[in-house]
């Protein structure tokens, strides 16, 4: 078992190993399919275990004409208290089954101009 940060570093730097125009299947074969058991600070002096699970979660946003998939992976821990939060998340987003970009910026980009809806 290790750190949560530690557990999220490998997935982190996997994300200088992708590249726009990859299939679905080539980033989740870069990025992996592990769930990591992991542990984090609970207050207190006390330890507490958390199940990282990656990707961490996908949907589908469609608007007018568009429809992208997007798949979550676990990057970052930021508050170290075992919960994952959109802020400890990197967004993939695909086109077609075709990697087009990553980031909070580039998916907010691309709601924008398609005008997509998400939950």
């Amino acid at each position: 078992m290790v750190s949560l940060s530690k557990a999220t570093a490998p997935t982190r730097e996997n994300l200088i190993k992708i590249s726009i125009g990859m299939s679905k299947q080539e980033v989740i074969n870069i990025m992996g399919t592990k769930t990591k058991e992991a542990y984090y600070h609970g207050g207190l002096d006390k330890w507490a275990f958390s199940t990282i699970n990656n990707p961490y979660r996908s949907e589908i946003i469609q608007g007018k004409g568009k429809t992208l998939e997007v798949i979550y992976y676990v990057t970052d821990d930021k508050n170290n208290d075992g919960a994952i939060s959109d802020d400890e998340l990197t967004p993939l987003v695909f086109d077609e089954g075709k990697l087009i970009g990553w980031g909070w910026s580039f998916l907010q980009d691309n709601v924008q101009k398609y005008e997509l809806r998400m939950r």
